[in-house]
């Protein structure tokens, strides 16, 4: 991966900063983008990325912004991690327009626009990587309160797996990484009873890292990965795997 142009959407924090974190240590040149210039900032410092750039995905003219800040500070882009995400919850019967755009907004319609924005990067590169931050919350499990989350999540794979098919023709593969219950800013605000709840659930006891996102990510954007496309590989501590918890 030394050398290797990378962009990482929503990187400030959470898993986008795991996942930067990773891809530099492994020699990439790390962009970050973020909503907030200060929260950037320090982000970029801290994961040792090479920059950011201040950017809403939910903009085609912010993600149109970001493609070129690749192309200007890094000289193109080999790989895309989509990532920015949010996951305020709500009860269905409370979800007001303005939730289910927000969370839409970010989520799938940011994933689209993010690629269509590096689109014309991946394929100059000639060994283009888009890596999308999905979820099992969504396209594997539920839990009350997220109904827009989950279906934003699963639209991400229903994406995914047809611009694979479409971008294949161009060296370009797409695939997904599919987090648990990973320990993060967001997670944290919880509570301590969501957190024991989860973590009692994880055949492995234990919260996951975001680093062992990063490095999930930074798999399916090596040379060693090149034969693989519309995938998913779910990150979980086995979380899905039991079929009552006296399993």
């Amino acid at each position: 991966m030394a050398g290797r142009a990378v962009l990482v959407t929503g990187g400030t924090r959470g898993i986008g900063k795991g996942i930067a974190a990773v891809f530099a240590g492994a020699g990439a040149r790390v962009l970050i983008t973020g909503r907030d210039e200060e929260t950037a900032r320090q982000a970029a410092a801290e994961a040792g990325a090479a920059g950011y750039v201040v950017a809403d995905v939910a903009r085609k003219a912010d993600c149109e912004a970001a493609a070129r800040a690749a192309a200007d500070r890094l000289g193109g882009l080999d790989v895309l991690c989509a990532n920015a995400g949010i996951f305020p919850d709500a009860p269905l019967a409370e979800l007001t327009e303005e939730d289910i755009d927000q969370v839409l907004g970010v989520n799938l319609k940011g994933t689209i626009l993010s690629v269509q924005a590096c689109l014309p990067l991946l394929r100059a590169s000639g060994r283009g990587r888009v890596i999308l931050t999905s979820s099992i919350t969504g396209p594997i499990t539920g839990y009350p309160g997220w109904t827009h989350y989950g279906a934003s999540k699963a639209g991400q794979l229903g994406f995914m797996r047809t611009a694979a098919i479409e971008l294949a023709r161009d060296g370009i593969t797409v695939n997904a990484v599919l987090p648990g219950n990973i320990m993060t800013e967001g997670l944290a605000g919880m509570g301590e009873d969501y957190l024991g709840g989860m973590t009692a659930a994880i055949p492995l006891g234990r919260l996951g890292a975001v680093e062992e996102i990063g490095h999930a990510a930074l798999f399916f954007a090596t040379e060693e990965a090149g034969y693989i496309t519309g995938q998913t590989l779910v990150v979980d501590g086995g979380q899905v795997l039991p079929e009552s918890l006296e399993a």
